[in-house]
């Protein structure tokens, strides 16, 4: 993980004394590192001043984390073909995208 591997040891910090300055406990932040507990946008905002890396890049590591594990969880289900495709004058009015 990111924290773990790149950021705590950059800063020669300890996760004990990494708690302290994030102001919560070891034992939420060693569930953090080991990927059991989720970065919460309170705690983006605790990194963000911990380390000057924004409050969104560690929202957004944390959510392609999740969307991971549960492409992997349902990697064993049947693959399901999109049911209703959205005209894409919609889908750009959503600023969104779907590949066809």
């Amino acid at each position: 993980m990111l924290l773990r591997d790149r950021i705590l040891p950059a800063l020669n910090l300890t996760v004990s004394q990494a708690a302290q300055d994030l102001a919560t406990t070891r034992q939420n932040l060693h569930r953090i590192l080991a990927g059991r507990s989720a970065i919460t946008p309170e705690m983006s905002l605790r990194l963000e001043r911990f380390c000057g890396i924004p409050a969104a890049f560690w929202l957004e590591r944390q959510q392609e984390y999740d969307l991971s594990r549960a492409q992997h969880a349902l990697s064993g289900s049947p693959a399901v073909k999109c049911q209703h495709l959205l005209p894409d004058a919609v889908l750009i009015q959503l600023g969104a995208s779907h590949e066809r």
